[in-house]
């Protein structure tokens, strides 16, 4: 992905909907837009609940936001956490967020940052409302996201044979997530790219255009790279020219 002209990017983590073990990945994804100067994590760090992120928020430069809860069963979190979004939106120059939660509370904020022509990362676990979801640039699966990064660091034996105990089914699920409706998005895009005599589109084109019409990311399916998803996509098949841009092309 082509970095923004202005690659300072600000991560806002609402804490008490988000897991620390996500952090890495979800830094090294945000790599994509930038360099992520604003670090800050909101919560009420008297929780237990929120040891986890206690312990390395010195370890990630992450600056810690308390909100203490005023009300039982409910947390000052969002509204602090989208005061401060505004501000830095308008106060400071940001080439895009990243908002690392589930709750879909933070739909209307992604979609007013959106408005200003800037990208919103969003970062939660699968069952993160469709809602908050679709208004971000894109949406990408963190659990999705902890499982690709442990297979791509799980160099010795034991970690490779453990994942394949453990999560050789999962694995191949989440290779299996190319539903109809994936489907369905990735043919609209083919369709509406610009097509050779042979029928080819630029991979980057047909990319482009899915990710406008709907918040979707590769990482969520299990894949790394748009191409890697297409190799595996019934009835498409990719070529590479002698520049070695990648082309697609719906078989029929």
């Amino acid at each position: 992905m082509t970095k923004l002209h202005n690659d300072n990017i600000a991560l806002l983590i609402d804490a008490d909907n988000a897991s620390h073990a996500g952090l890495d990945p979800v830094l090294t994804a945000l790599a994509e837009l930038g360099t992520v100067n604003i670090r800050r994590a909101y919560g009420n760090w008297r929780k237990q609940s929120l040891k986890g992120w206690v312990d390395i928020l010195h370890k990630y430069g992450i600056e810690p936001q308390q909100q203490f809860d005023m009300t039982k069963g409910k947390n000052a979190t969002d509204m602090k956490m989208t005061i401060d979004a505004m501000d830095l939106l308008f106060r400071v120059n940001i080439g895009g967020f990243g908002v690392m939660s589930s709750d879909s509370d933070f739909m209307p904020l992604a979609m007013r940052i959106r408005q200003e022509g800037i990208p919103v990362y969003g970062f939660g676990s699968a069952k993160t409302p469709e809602a908050f979801k679709q208004a971000c640039s894109r949406f990408i699966d963190v659990d999705a996201l902890i499982k690709a990064n442990k297979r791509e660091r799980g160099g010795d034996g034991d970690v490779k044979t453990a994942a394949k105990a453990d999560d050789g089914e999962e694995e191949l699920s989440a290779r299996g997530k190319v539903d109809d409706q994936l489907l369905k998005l990735l043919i609209d895009a083919y369709q509406a790219s610009k097509r050779d005599a042979e029928g080819y589109a630029s991979l980057s084109e047909v990319g482009k255009i899915a990710g406008n019409r709907s918040s979707f990311d590769v990482r969520n399916y299990g894949f790394s790279r748009l191409s890697d998803m297409f190799e595996e996509v019934p009835n498409f098949q990719t070529k590479r020219d002698d520049k070695s841009q990648l082309f697609v092309k719906r078989l029929r």
